[in-house]
C-alpha cells in the first residue's frame, strides 16, 4: 500500500525581477511518497489552479536528471537533501509527514528571478558562446581511433562533460561563483587533443565572459562539488585555473 504524507511548503512567489516577493504558505495533503518533488509541485498547483489561484511557476523538461532545466533551494539545499541527486528525481519518501519545506530559488546577481522559482540562465549560454565548442570543418565522421586517447584521460574528459549546466553550483556559492560549471565545460575539451588548439583562447574568453555576467569569484568553499546533482569535482577548477594562468602568461591571445 502506498503511503502519504501532509505537507506545509513555504513557497517563493515573486512576478519579476523587479518586483517584491514573499513566501507564500500551501498545504500538500495526501502526497504519495512515491512522487518526485516536481510530480508534488504539480499536485499542488492543481489544486491551487481549482481554487483559482495562480500556480506556482517552476522549470522542468525531462524530469529524469539529464535536462538540467529544474533546480530550486529546498530547505536550504540546491535541489533537496538527497547527494547527486537532481530537483526532479528528488522523492518525497525522503521527506517525513508533518514536516514544513522551504521552496525558492536560486539566488544569484547573475540568474534574474523571471518569475516565482524560474530565473534566467541564459548567462550559462553566454559563457558557451564564448569558447565552449572545437571548431572543425563538418563532413564524414572521422575513424573512432584515428587520435589514440588513453582510457584515464577519456573518463576523465566525460566526468567533466557530466555537467548539465542546472545551477545549483552557482546557488550553493556563498559567492555565486560559476567556475565549477566554466572549470566543468573547459575540462571536458582542455584534457582532449581535439580541444587543445583553441585552449589558450577559450580560457580567456570564458573566464573574461563569466566576470562580465556578474557570477564571484570562487573561495573554495566546495559547497559547488558537495551540491552538485552529476558530482563534478573541484578538480575541475584547479585546471581551470592552471588553463587561464597559462593562457595569460605564455599565450599571444588576449
Amino acid at each position: 500500500m502506498t503511503k502519504t504524507i501532509n505537507l506545509t511548503l513555504k513557497v517563493w512567489r515573486q512576478q519579476g525581477s523587479n518586483v517584491k516577493g514573499k513566501l507564500e504558505t500551501y498545504q500538500a495533503e495526501n502526497i504519495s511518497t512515491d512522487m518526485s518533488f516536481l510530480e508534488m509541485i504539480d499536485v499542488v498547483n492543481e489544486k491551487l489552479t481549482l481554487n483559482g489561484t495562480e500556480p506556482i511557476a517552476f522549470d522542468h523538461d525531462c524530469r529524469e536528471g539529464i535536462c538540467g532545466m529544474c533546480g530550486a533551494m529546498i530547505n536550504g539545499r540546491a535541489h533537496g537533501p538527497e547527494k547527486g541527486t537532481t530537483l526532479c528525481q528528488l522523492h518525497m519518501r525522503h521527506f517525513s509527514n508533518g514536516d514544513t519545506i522551504i521552496v525558492e530559488p536560486w539566488r544569484a546577481r547573475a540568474f534574474k528571478i523571471i518569475k516565482d522559482l524560474v530565473v534566467d540562465r541564459s548567462g550559462f549560454d553566454k559563457i558557451i558562446q564564448k569558447g565552449g565548442y572545437i571548431s572543425a570543418n563538418t563532413g564524414g565522421a572521422p575513424d573512432a581511433n584515428a587520435i589514440p586517447i588513453p582510457q584515464e584521460i577519456a573518463e576523465l574528459a566525460m566526468d567533466a562533460a557530466a555537467c548539465i549546466g542546472c545551477g545549483a553550483c552557482v546557488a550553493a556559492c556563498p559567492n555565486a561563483s560559476a567556475m565549477l560549471f566554466v572549470g566543468a565545460k573547459i575540462s571536458q575539451l582542455a584534457l582532449l587533443p581535439q580541444g587543445r588548439p583553441e585552449a589558450a583562447r577559450r580560457a580567456i574568453a570564458m573566464v573574461r565572459e563569466m566576470d562580465c555576467l556578474g557570477f564571484g569569484n570562487c573561495t573554495n568553499e566546495t559547497e559547488c562539488e558537495a551540491e552538485c546533482p552529476k558530482e563534478i569535482s573541484i578538480i575541475n577548477i584547479a585546471r581551470l585555473n592552471r588553463e587561464f594562468i597559462k593562457a595569460s602568461l605564455f599565450s599571444s591571445v588576449r
